[in-house]
């Protein structure tokens, strides 16, 4: 029997009982409703048929099974039992004998009502044919195994200009890291690499292209590695500078990593321990890290997380952390409170137990302050043990390790190594006078204490404004242990002081989309660098800003632009000078163009 709910029959049925009486005792009519009725219990039948004919057919194909279609056709049975004691088909109505009911539903309404219930179940069917196939992941054959719907690949590209314009005024800056490698600052002049270039402008091409891969091995296990191209084999830079014609491009793997992660009832990560080659774990910016540095060692992280029911906590989307080039805001899991520490081996030294080290450790909050409003705090201590330099005996290289494997400039440096007329490792055949040393290292220790404060104002997102703050105390200069262990060093004609210059600052604000992902997404950069001359180790910072390490203050301004999806410009300029060396102005201008996948 068909339902009374559906409208259209309830239309006709309406039209029925509301006609005189005296219409349904005509002959004629009655006659006809006795062919359609007829009529429709073939139609009843044909339909009955085609459906046992299409089950035979699912059977002998293999698609039903043979028990599970004589179920169905039991089922179809004792269902059209219930309906016909649910609804009777009484052909009179004997409270009202004037009128009879309707067991017949002519065709015209039938196909009336065929054409809502298809309409209506074509519907509900289709929205949970999509949410299945979301779900569940469909169009991927099944024959593929299951580990491949855990594993992401990441990628992308960059082309980038870079102008670099000196100061007319400028003075000659040794190159320390090419006569560390040459073994004398006249072994290096013999090569041509005594000198950094601080007087000839300079333009370049430079390209960088990442593929990473990232695994998920359990719910709480993950690892991955990237690789990258390179010629620079810098831990600060990736860049391939263009120009090396009949040459491949080199490629260097930039992480490999595994990682742990322990949830909480509410599925919140409270502790995380990552080893291996991993990205920069600390809330921090360029002043400190280069945002291509990544650190090789252990990281151990505790969150303790809040407000987990707060609509604008559950409802937050953090954007990646380093979505502002140069700023990495660190653990993204607001409201929190959270304590890193790390342990990173920096140099392995043969035959030695001294090796070098990082030791670090970082405590801070992120909290939503007002809607999506976001407050960022952190303080953090970096302790490098074993980096300074240690001055050799005459004719001995015992001491040669504490050279650094890589710096840039700025830092103050000590000769290893030095020419006193009788030194069998560094004699004048190796520098051009008496006093020069032929393998330097660095004069202070590091033990950097740092302070970074973010805020994110989120009122007319997407548009944000985040202002940042990051200031850096090296509090390991002891300028009188410096002069003990150097005696004469910095006393002559040689320009050099032992004066502690150990503070740095940096004031920054980004304005426009927290992130680039579309076309048309933009935003904007201004900000403020003092950097004394040993404030930080001159080894990691960013390469762009003075051409990289300390002893610098400046300006730079910059934005992005979105062209398309994740493609997108960039551009920065930089304004630098030095602070307390010899005079050495820089311009820098960096066009990129960057892509991702």
């Amino acid at each position: 029997m068909l339902s009374l709910k559906s409208k259209p029959l309830v239309y006709a049925i309406a039209a029925v009982l509301t006609t005189n009486a005296a219409w349904a005792d005509e002959k004629s009519d009655l006659i006809q409703l006795k062919q359609a009725i007829a009529e429709e219990r073939e139609d009843l039948l044909e339909l009955k048929n085609t459906a046992e004919s299409l089950i035979d057919v699912f059977v002998q194909q293999g698609l039903l099974d043979k028990q599970k279609a004589d179920v169905l056709l039991r089922q179809a049975k004792t269902k059209s039992a219930q309906l016909q004691q649910e609804e009777p088909a009484l052909a009179t109505d004997k409270a009202h004998p004037n009128r009879i009911r309707v067991t017949h539903v002519p065709k015209f309404i039938k196909d009336e009502i065929r054409a809502e219930v298809v309409s209506d179940l074509t519907n509900k069917v289709t929205q949970q044919v999509k949410a299945d196939a979301k779900t569940e992941h469909w169009g991927v054959p099944e024959a593929l195994p299951g580990w491949l719907n855990k594993i992401r690949i990441t990628a992308d590209a960059r082309l980038r200009l870079q102008e670099d314009s000196y100061g007319s005024g400028n003075s000659p800056y040794l190159d320390y890291l090419a006569i560390n490698r040459d073994g004398g600052s006249l072994a290096a002049y013999n090569r041509n690499e005594q000198y950094l270039n601080t007087t000839q402008d300079r333009l370049r091409l430079r390209e960088r292209f990442r593929l990473g891969l990232e695994m998920q091995i359990t719910d709480e296990i993950n690892s991955g590695f990237r690789l990258t191209t390179t010629n620079d084999f810098s831990p600060v830079s990736s860049n391939q500078t263009m120009g090396n014609t009949g040459q491949t491009y080199q490629v260097a793997v930039d992480r490999a990593f595994i990682q742990y992660q322990a949830k909480d009832s509410w599925h919140k990560d409270w502790l995380t321990v990552t080893g291996g080659r991993m990205a920069n774990p600390w809330l921090s910016t360029e002043m400190q890290f280069s945002p291509d540095l990544s650190v090789e060692g252990f990281t151990f992280m505790l969150s303790k997380h809040f407000n987990y029911n707060q609509p604008n906590v559950k409802q937050y989307r953090a954007p990646e952390a380093n979505s502002r080039f140069g700023v990495h805001l660190g653990p993204q899991t607001p409201d929190s409170v959270f304590l890193t520490a790390g342990v990173f081996p920096l140099q392995e030294v043969n035959l030695s137990t001294t090796d070098k080290w990082l030791f670090a450790g970082q405590v801070g909050m992120d909290w939503l302050v007002q809607d999506s409003s976001r407050l960022k705090l952190a303080a953090s201590y970096y302790d490098y043990q074993n980096v300074r330099a240690i001055a050799n005996a005459r004719d001995s290289f015992t001491y040669d390790w504490t050279a650094p494997q890589f710096m840039q400039k700025g830092n103050t440096l000590v000769p290893i190594n030095r020419n006193d007329g009788f030194n069998s490792r560094c004699t004048s055949s190796q520098t051009f006078a008496l006093g020069e040393g032929c393998l330097y290292g660095l004069a202070s220790d590091f033990k950097i204490f740092n302070a970074v404060a973010v805020y994110d104002f989120a009122k007319f997102q997407p548009v944000h404004a985040l202002f940042s703050i990051d200031y850096a105390y090296n509090l390991g200069y002891d300028a009188g242990r410096i002069a003990r262990d150097f005696p004469g060093y910095f006393t002559g004609s040689r320009g050099l002081d032992n004066k502690e210059r150990t503070q740095a600052v940096q004031l920054r604000l980004d304005l426009g989309h927290s992130e680039i992902r579309r076309f048309n997404d933009w935003s904007a950069i201004i900000a403020y660098r003092y950097v004394q001359r040993d404030a930080v180790l001159d080894a990691f910072t960013d390469t762009i800003f003075h051409q990289g390490g300390t002893d610098a203050k400046g300006w730079m301004i910059g934005g992005s632009y979105g062209l398309a999806k994740n493609t997108w410009a960039m551009f920065r300029w930089f304004s630098t000078e030095a602070i307390d060396g010899p005079p050495l102005d820089i311009d820098t201008l960096a066009l990129d163009l960057n892509i991702r996948l």
